[in-house]
C-alpha cells in the first residue's frame, strides 16, 4: 500500500493535468464559437452563387460545361480519383482523426491511383508512414480555415481536373450536426451532378419569371461561377472540420476531467484510509507503549514489596 506522500503527489499531478485540460477544453470552446459565426457570415454569398448556378441549369438544361462532364468511357475502378482528406494537426481529439484516416484508407485501397491532397500534419504523418505517396500537403490550414486557404486547394485540384490528370475529385472530412454526433462525410465535388441543383417545385414557384441574358455565354459565366462553388465547398468543409475537431477534442477534454476527479476521490479514499491507518497504529503504539510502562513501573512495585518483606 502506498504511503501518505505517494498519494498526495499523485493527486497533485493529477491536478496540475486537470488544469491543462480544463484550459484546452476552454480554448477549443472559443475557437468553436468563432468558427461557426465565421462560416454563417460567409454562407449567404455561397447560397446565393447556388441559386444562381440551379437558375442557369433550370432555364438552360441543354447547357454543356466541363466541370459536369462524367468521363463515361473509363470503367469506375479505372478513373483517377483525386482525394482531399481533411484532418488535424495534433491529437487529443477521440477518435475524430482515426475515423477519417480509415475512410480514406479503404477509398484509397479500393483504388491504387487515388492521388491524395491532403490537409493536416496527423494525415500527413499517417499516409507518409504507410508509404502512400501525397501529391500535395497543404500546411498550415487546419488551425485556420480561410477563403484563401480553400482557394488555394480548390485551384490545385480544379487545374488537374480541367487537365484530365482527374477524373474525380472528392473530399473526406467530419461534420458537426450537434454538440454530440460528429458525422463522417465522403462527397463528390467534381464532376457535378445536376441532381445537386435541382430546385423544389415550390422554390421555383417564388421565382420571378423573367429573361436572363449571357455575356459572353452561359457556359463562360458557368466557368467563373463554378470554380466559387467548388472553393465554397471546400471551405465549408474545413470549417466544419475544424468545428468537429475542436468539439472533439472538448469531449475528449470533459471525459478527462471527469476520470480525473473519479481518480482524485478514490485516491482521497484511499489517502484517508491510510492516514486513519496510520492514526491506528500510532494510538496502539501508544497504548501498548503506555501498558509496558505501567507494566515495568509494576513489576518494579513488587519487587521493592519484596525487598521490604525481608
Amino acid at each position: 500500500m502506498a504511503n501518505t506522500h505517494e498519494i498526495q503527489s499523485r493527486m497533485k499531478s493529477i491536478q496540475d493535468t486537470m488544469k491543462i485540460t480544463n484550459a484546452m477544453y476552454m480554448i477549443s470552446s472559443t475557437k468553436l464559437r468563432r468558427a461557426r459565426s465565421r462560416l454563417e457570415s460567409t454562407e449567404p454569398y455561397f447560397y446565393t452563387l447556388q441559386s444562381m448556378i440551379a437558375r442557369i441549369l433550370r432555364l438552360l438544361p441543354e447547357v454543356e460545361n466541363m466541370f459536369f462532364c462524367e468521363h463515361t468511357k473509363k470503367p469506375p475502378e479505372d478513373r483517377i480519383k483525386g482525394l482531399i482528406v481533411i484532418t488535424a494537426d495534433k491529437g487529443l481529439a477521440g477518435a475524430y482523426n482515426h475515423n477519417v484516416l480509415e475512410i480514406a484508407q479503404e477509398m484509397y485501397d479500393h483504388n491504387k491511383s487515388c492521388k491524395l491532397f491532403v490537409v493536416g500534419e496527423v494525415g500527413r504523418r499517417y499516409f507518409r508512414s504507410k508509404g502512400i505517396p501525397i501529391a500535395e500537403q497543404f500546411h498550415y490550414t487546419v488551425q485556420n480555415p480561410t477563403l484563401h486557404r480553400a482557394r488555394v486547394i480548390s485551384e490545385a485540384v480544379m487545374e488537374q481536373f480541367k487537365d484530365r490528370k482527374l477524373d474525380e475529385v472528392h473530399i473526406v472530412y467530419t461534420s458537426m450536426k450537434n454538440s454530440m454526433v460528429l458525422e463522417l462525410e465522403q462527397i463528390r465535388l467534381l464532376p457535378f451532378k445536376r441532381k445537386t441543383f435541382e430546385m423544389d417545385a415550390k422554390e421555383v414557384e417564388k421565382i420571378r419569371q423573367e429573361e436572363l441574358l449571357f455575356d459572353p455565354s452561359p457556359n463562360a459565366v458557368l466557368n467563373n461561377i463554378l470554380p466559387d462553388c467548388v472553393m465554397g465547398y471546400i471551405y465549408g468543409a474545413l470549417v466544419e472540420a475544424f468545428c468537429s475537431e475542436q468539439n472533439a477534442r472538448m469531449m475528449a477534454m470533459d471525459a478527462a476531467n471527469k476520470s480525473a476527479s473519479e481518480m482524485i476521490h478514490d485516491l482521497s479514499i484511499e489517502y484517508n484510509r491510510v492516514r486513519q491507518a496510520m492514526i491506528t497504529q500510532e494510538i496502539t503504539e501508544v497504548i501498548a507503549g503506555a501498558k509496558a510502562q505501567k507494566k515495568k513501573k509494576a513489576m518494579k512495585m513488587a519487587q521493592r514489596d519484596e525487598k521490604g518483606g525481608h
